[in-house]
């Protein structure tokens, strides 16, 4: 079972290939000085807190979480292997095991945060918002739906994360992330005016 949280859209910027090259660098350096890491801390951890919360609606969690998804990242850095991809998805990966790992743990409800900006965009709703019954309908599908697909719908729509960063965080084949994303679109369009394009 979701709840439902509607938030404000917080924007996201995708790095070019000199941006995940210097900060490569910077990973490089912080195996050798662990000290180097509070930049990546820095750059970081807003981002990785946020995605937490949105998981857990709980703000003191989310911090505990926070810290230890940062504290596995440390201690684990000399272990970290390039792969293409931002040094992001790699911390998003020991997040989204961390919020696996305590709702394994607890009987609480999951949390599905939704940012309005994106689900007017993801389902060509008006600009006045959306009704209860709306939210109601979006919620009992959105419960219907394995949890591992609705990870997916929340990094590609509200990470916008590629597929292959997806693929990564979730441990799955690139082919196996968009399979599960076409069969969630298709369950939310046969309630839904949905627009996806990949």
């Amino acid at each position: 079972m979701y709840r439902i949280r509607l938030n404000r859209l917080k924007t996201s910027r995708h790095m070019t290939e000199e941006e995940i090259a210097a900060e490569r660098l910077l990973i490089e350096a912080s195996k050798k000085d662990v000290r180097k890491f509070s930049a990546l801390y820095d750059r970081y951890f807003e981002g990785i807190f946020e995605f937490i919360y949105r998981r857990t609606d709980d703000e003191a969690l989310s911090d505990d979480l926070c810290s230890q998804t940062f504290f596995k990242a440390l201690e684990n850095l000399k272990r970290y292997e390039f792969r293409g991809l931002p040094f992001s998805a790699w911390l998003y990966r020991i997040a989204t095991n961390e919020v696996n790992k305590h709702f394994n743990k607890t009987n609480r409800n999951r949390v599905f945060s939704l940012e309005e900006e994106r689900v007017k965009e993801l389902m060509d709703a008006e600009d006045e918002g959306f009704t209860q019954a709306q939210l109601d309908l979006l919620k009992k599908t959105l419960s219907e739906l394995p949890t591992a697909t609705v990870e997916i719908l929340e990094l590609r729509f509200f990470e916008q994360r590629s597929f292959s960063e997806i693929a990564y965080i979730l441990n799955i084949g690139e082919s196996g992330a968009k399979m599960r994303l076409y069969r969630a679109v298709e369950k939310l369009r046969s309630h839904f005016n949905i627009s996806w394009r990949e």
